[in-house]
């Protein structure tokens, strides 16, 4: 995964099969991405992306070896807004990585990651998209495993309603050196109407032969079950479905912690469901 192409992308790029090409195609031709570098032991990164214009950086991140890097990555767009973000990450050996990422903002709105992982590196990423409206909001990962007993996790969850279009695109390459990899790939998307659309598309490309790999996808609705349990105890309609769609988003997020951001997510996800 490396920086915007230069051509206008197509539905033929695998990368960018749901993306939102008209709008991208107000703004083109890609201008030059900017650059920014990190590097460390222990880092920590807190971005959160906002304005009404496009937004496109490539952000690069080395982890020395035995080091560490948490953080989260909010995209809070304006509502004309348009992101397209890359963050190029990579873990030396027994690195570990705790990211989360909130992708809820902007007309569009794509957050992609490719991380490199070497021998005994871990990731353990949560990412949340919450949107409504027309949006398009998109998490694409690209997971790199080059080294052996190295473990990635990814627990997506999406939120959407209006007509809105949620996709994860999560790649998970295995080198042949990469023995003992450990590598898990969760999407679930809950749909609030019935316009709304999520897509799923996760891979493996595995080239070694002593792995544990998984990954699983579902889509579905506000469970009515639930919802009636909440009426029997007195709870409004409205404050139950926010409740079963904070709860829905919950393991994705564990380790966002209290502060702005977990509270504008919330106060997002309540917004989406007073919109119904």
């Amino acid at each position: 995964m490396t920086a915007l192409p230069t051509l206008l992308p197509t539905r033929r790029d695998e990368a960018w099969r749901y993306a939102d090409l008209k709008t991208l195609g107000a703004i083109w031709p890609a201008r030059q991405q900017q650059v920014r570098s990190l590097a460390g032991a222990a880092l920590t990164l807190d971005d959160r992306i906002t304005g009404n214009g496009w937004t496109d950086e490539r952000i690069e991140i080395s982890v020395g070896e035995g080091g560490s890097l948490t953080g989260t990555i909010e995209q809070a767009m304006d509502a004309d807004g348009v992101t397209t973000q890359l963050y190029a990450i990579t873990l030396a050996a027994g690195a570990r990585a705790d990211l989360t990422l909130i992708n809820s903002g902007g007309r569009y709105g794509r957050l992609a990651l490719d991380i490199s992982l070497h021998e005994g590196a871990t990731l353990d990423l949560g990412g949340a998209i919450v949107g409504g409206s027309d949006q398009t909001l998109e998490i694409v990962t690209h997971v790199r495993h080059l080294g052996p007993n190295a473990t990635s996790r990814q627990t997506v969850r999406a939120v959407l309603g209006g007509t809105a279009v949620g996709s994860y695109l999560g790649q998970v390459a295995v080198a042949r050196a990469a023995q003992k990899t450990d590598a898990e790939q969760s999407f679930k998307a809950l749909l609030l109407d019935r316009g709304a659309t999520a897509n799923a598309k996760p891979e493996l490309e595995i080239f070694a032969d002593d792995v544990k790999c998984a990954h699983g996808a579902s889509v579905g609705e506000l469970d009515k079950l639930a919802l009636f349990y909440f009426e029997s105890r007195g709870i409004p309609p409205k404050q139950a479905e926010a409740l079963l769609a904070q709860a829905f988003v919950d393991d994705a997020i564990t380790r966002l912690p209290e502060g702005d951001a977990r509270a504008a997510l919330l106060a997002r996800l309540a917004s989406l469901v007073s919109a119904r």
